[in-house]
């Protein structure tokens, strides 16, 4: 196993050389204020059977799961993907359906898991099932400190699995935004050799030279990147106006300095995005929302449909529904002068709710994520765009963009400032109960038989005039005609 951690300082916080004590055997880290990311390489040997059984089968699996709650991002950690698990596989041939990979992914993650697709979404809120996994698999019984890693995986705000059958290595990362309590404290020691490698590195942020590169402390060296943070005060809040119906309404609320060009290259075009996960029981009309009507737009502070992706029937119920939902790429409009613009900007997408499972209440709870909101500047023919060894790839929106994109992260910002990065939404469905109103669901199936019923004896009454009427025209053309002859 290859073991690399990586420590940001906050450009604010003063740093000691205290703080990193470095002996022959062990590197110690003593009330470190930073974010953390930490990564961990396994070859086929490393694994257990049930893991590489399925691996082996792929030619490619990007896991990527991010936290419900809001967290900070920094360069080099400047990416951001919806809260929940998103999963994208590539079998390894024809023949493979992904069946291992979905069981393999109920025993890890959580059994209530539906994947029956090769691209997946599903709200995950916590990595307890990922934290006894590990500790059950690749800890001892009396490896105390393994099972404090495994556990340290509640508190991280991003986790990322990937393999491909290429380099024929797992790699599994975490992300940290947040030091604990005092700061980073630990004692990181020096395997023996021929044994697992452990990498460390300790970076601050300095300003960078080029707009597409990163610049880091202490050691002098930079490297381009697609993402980039931007200012704090460059936020977005979502909502639902209530009451939602059938026909919610999702609001993006930016202020004024969201509004403001990135600082990307001057010759960079750059357009305001939103990438939306919709679960499968609310969907947007693609055939709206990909209008060109000028009005229509305009209303909605939309500039168009760049892409879709995942379910899109408009009359299909959730239960008839096969996919786990839908993925979609728009482009925000903006206004010309942002300076003059409105205290607040406020972008609405019109969605839709599939029908859900009765209910004794008649109403069902059902969660949507926070989209993401970003930048992306096209970057001139010059621009470097060489290996990060930081970036994030395959978040199911960057490929959606050219290789020279630069994206700039916009921070989202519950209202209270304490809420979660999912919206709760109250959707009507038919009540069970049968003690009072007049919606009642035996009500309802028979009101609906006997007015099938009726209708269907209604056009068998219109087809039978119509017939009846057309015979007796029939029999009147023929009498004229015979008339007609015998003067």
């Amino acid at each position: 196993m290859r073991r690399r951690i990586t420590f940001v300082q906050r450009p604010e916080t003063p740093f000691d050389f205290d703080q990193a004590v470095l002996t022959s055997d062990a590197l110690s880290i003593n009330h470190l204020d930073g974010a953390r990311e930490e990564r961990a390489t396994f070859g086929f040997d490393e694994l257990p059977s049930e893991i590489w059984q399925v691996l082996k089968s792929s030619h490619e699996l990007h896991i990527r799961w991010a936290t419900e709650r809001p967290y900070e991002i920094g360069a080099p950690f400047s990416s951001r993907i919806s809260p929940g698990l998103h999963v994208y596989y590539t079998p390894g041939g024809p023949g493979e359906t992904g069946k291992g990979l979905c069981s393999l992914l109920k025993k890890v993650f959580d059994e209530s898991l539906e994947c029956d697709s090769l691209r997946y979404y599903s709200r995950l809120p916590s990595l307890q099932n990922l934290a006894t996994f590990i500790q059950h698999k690749f800890c001892g019984r009396s490896d105390e400190k393994c099972f404090r890693y495994a556990e340290s995986i509640h508190s991280a705000d991003s986790v990322d699995v990937n393999y491909d059958s290429i380099s024929h290595a797992l790699t599994v990362s975490g992300y940290w935004s947040q030091s604990p309590g005092q700061g980073w404290t630990e004692q990181i020691k020096k395997h023996a050799a021929g044994t697992h490698q452990v990498e460390v590195g300790l970076l601050g942020v300095e300003s960078a030279v080029e707009p597409e590169e990163l610049k880091m402390e202490p050691t002098l060296f930079s490297f381009p990147s697609r993402h980039h943070p931007l200012p704090d005060d460059a936020t977005y809040a979502i909502s639902f106006p209530r009451p939602t119906g059938l026909h919610p309404t999702l609001t993006i609320s930016m202020p004024r300095a969201s509004l403001k060009r990135p600082p990307a290259p001057p010759d960079a075009t750059c357009a305001l995005h939103t990438y939306l996960t919709l679960p499968s029981w609310i969907f947007g009309d693609k055939y709206q929302l990909s209008t060109t009507d000028p009005l229509f737009l305009k209303s909605h502070n939309l500039a168009a449909l760049r892409a879709v992706a995942g379910e899109t029937d408009l009359e299909a119920p959730d239960w008839f529904v096969s996919r786990w939902g839908s993925n979609w790429l728009l482009e925000l409009a903006t206004p010309l002068h942002p300076d003059n613009s409105p205290e607040e900007w406020n972008v609405t997408i019109p969605l839709h709710l599939r029908y859900l499972h009765p209910s004794e209440s008649g109403y069902r709870s059902a969660a949507v994520p926070w989209p993401i909101v970003f930048w992306a500047c096209t970057a001139e023919d010059g621009t470097k765009m060489g290996i990060n060894p930081f970036d994030r790839v395959n978040l199911g929106w960057e490929g959606l963009f050219g290789p020279r994109t630069m994206f700039y992260q916009l921070h989202p910002s519950p209202p209270d400032g304490k809420g979660q990065l999912v919206e709760e939404l109250e959707v009507p469905v038919l009540r069970l109960r049968d003690d009072g109103g007049f919606f009642r669901s035996r009500a309802i199936e028979l009101g609906t038989v006997v007015v099938v019923g009726l209708g269907l004896l209604w056009v068998l009454w219109k087809l039978g005039l119509v017939a009846r009427t057309a015979r007796a025209r029939t029999r009147t053309q023929k009498k004229e005609n015979k008339q007609g002859k015998a003067e």
